[in-house]
Formats: structure tokens, C-alpha cells, sequence
């Protein structure tokens, strides 16, 4: 599954930056997850960073309005990385 962030968001800017994938900007309120970029950091890190540096809990959630196996997260990476041998 994507990432998603919830309306609890603050705007404290901690998350963009952090997110390999480019995949968070901000929105019209609060940043918002590009679904078809977010790998929930799957061929980055072992978890997703943008949750981890997050200082409010439960903001940034599983989307299941967008989901996705472990497998397909993969594929969606090697296609923003062709690059990369995995």
C-alpha cells in the first residue's frame, strides 16, 4: 500500500524531505503522498522514513484506498530506479 497523511498533519515540513521518492509535497492544507511514487521506502530503507520522523502519531497511514503487496511496492521502485539491480 501507499502512505497517506492523515488531516492531523501540522505542516512542520520533516517529512518531505526525507522521502527518497520524491513522493510528498504539500498540498492545498497539508502535504499529501503521491501514491504512484511511494515504495513506502521499500528498496531505501527497512521502514518508511517519512513515518519516522513524523512528531505526531498516526498521521502518516496506510492508505487502503491504494493497495499494494510488498511485491508490486518493489516493482513500482526498479520502475523509478531502472538503474538499480535488485
Amino acid at each position: 500500500m501507499s502512505l497517506y497523511i492523515t488531516e492531523r498533519c501540522i505542516n512542520c515540513d520533516m517529512c518531505e524531505p526525507e522521502c527518497p521518492n520524491q513522493a510528498i509535497a504539500l498540498g492545498t492544507a497539508i502535504y499529501e503522498i503521491d501514491p504512484a511514487r511511494c515504495t513506502e521506502c521499500i528498496g531505501h530503507y527497512e521502514a518508511p522514513t517519512c513515518q519516522s520522523v513524523c512528531p505526531i502519531t498516526h498521521t502518516i497511514v496506510q492508505d487502503t484506498a491504494w493497495q499494494e503487496t510488498p511485491e508490486q511496492l518493489w516493482e513500482k521502485f526498479v520502475q523509478l530506479y531502472p538503474d538499480v539491480k535488485g
